[in-house]
C-alpha cells in the first residue's frame, strides 16, 4: 500500500469576479482516507472540488495531486462525480459502460455490471427513463469501477432514496482503491459520518477544520452532525423590530 501526502493546497484562493470563494486554503491530505467535505450551501466545496480535479484554475496558491499540478497526468488518477448528471439521455446504461472502458484503462467493467445487478439496473435501461436517485447511482457505479488514486464525489446520496443509501455508502467502502482516498462533499452529515475518517469544515471560502473523526469525538463528546451544526449554526431572523424603524 502506497504511503504518504496525496494532495497538498499551499494558500488556494479562487475568485470569480469580485466574489471569493475559496480563501487562502492550505490542506494536505494523506492516502487511504474516506474524508467529508462538510460545509453549508455556497461555503466553497464545489469550487475546491473542481479544482482539484483541474476544471478550473486557482487564482492564487498551487495545488498538488500526488506532487504534480492539476493536468493530463491528475485526470488519469482522479475518478469524479459530478452534481449534476453529465450522460445524454439517448444513452443506455451498456452505452455507458463502454464509454468508460474506451476512456479510462483502469476501469472494471465487470465490477460496474455486477453492481449493477445488485441494484437491479438493467444494461438496455435508457437513461431519459431513469429517476434522478436510479441516474446518480449508475453515475456512482462508474466513478467507483475506476481503480483511482482521488475519488472526488460530489453530493453522492442527495438524491438517492434513504433506504437506498446505506447499500451506496457500503458499495463506496467496499469498492475504492485501498492505495487511494475518497473526498465526499455533503450536507447529508447523519448518513455518512459512520463511513468517515477525517473531516474537513469549509466556511465562507476558509478552511475552519481539519481533524479525524476520532479525535473530534473525543474531544466533544459529540457526533460529526453535532459538532457541524454547533459550528455553523445561524441565528435565527427575527424580522423587523418596529422600534429601530
Amino acid at each position: 500500500m502506497k504511503t504518504g501526502t496525496l494532495i497538498e493546497c499551499f494558500d488556494v484562493s479562487k475568485a470569480f469576479g469580485s466574489k471569493l470563494a475559496l480563501n487562502r486554503v492550505n490542506l494536505s491530505v494523506g492516502r487511504g482516507k474516506v474524508i467529508g467535505l462538510l460545509g453549508p450551501n455556497g461555503s466553497g466545496k464545489t469550487t475546491f472540488i473542481k479544482l482539484i480535479n483541474g476544471l478550473i484554475r486557482p487564482t492564487k496558491g498551487e495545488i498538488l495531486i500526488d506532487g504534480r499540478k492539476p493536468g493530463v497526468y491528475t485526470k488519469l488518477i482522479i475518478s469524479y462525480l459530478p452534481d449534476r448528471p453529465y450522460f445524454a439521455d439517448w444513452m443506455t446504461v451498456k452505452d455507458v459502460l463502454s464509454m468508460f472502458s474506451e476512456f479510462y484503462q483502469d476501469f472494471d467493467r465487470n465490477k460496474a455490471e455486477n453492481m449493477c445487478a445488485a441494484m437491479n439496473i438493467q444494461p438496455e435501461d435508457r437513461i431519459k427513463t431513469m429517476s434522478k436517485g436510479t441516474r446518480e447511482k449508475v453515475q456512482l457505479v462508474l466513478v467507483m469501477s475506476r481503480k483511482a488514486q482521488l475519488y472526488l464525489l460530489d453530493e453522492p446520496i442527495a438524491g438517492v432514496d434513504p433506504a437506498a443509501r446505506d447499500y451506496i455508502l457500503t458499495t463506496i467502502i467496499n469498492n475504492y482503491n485501498e492505495d487511494g482516498t475518497v473526498i465526499i462533499s455533503t450536507h447529508l452529515i447523519s448518513d455518512i459520518e459512520r463511513i468517515l475518517d477525517e473531516v474537513i469544515f469549509i466556511k465562507d471560502g476558509k478552511m475552519v477544520r481539519h481533524e479525524s473523526v476520532d479525535e473530534i469525538k473525543e474531544k466533544e463528546g459529540k457526533s460529526i452532525d453535532d459538532v457541524f451544526k454547533d459550528t455553523f449554526r445561524m441565528e435565527p431572523f427575527m424580522g423587523v423590530n418596529r422600534n429601530d424603524r
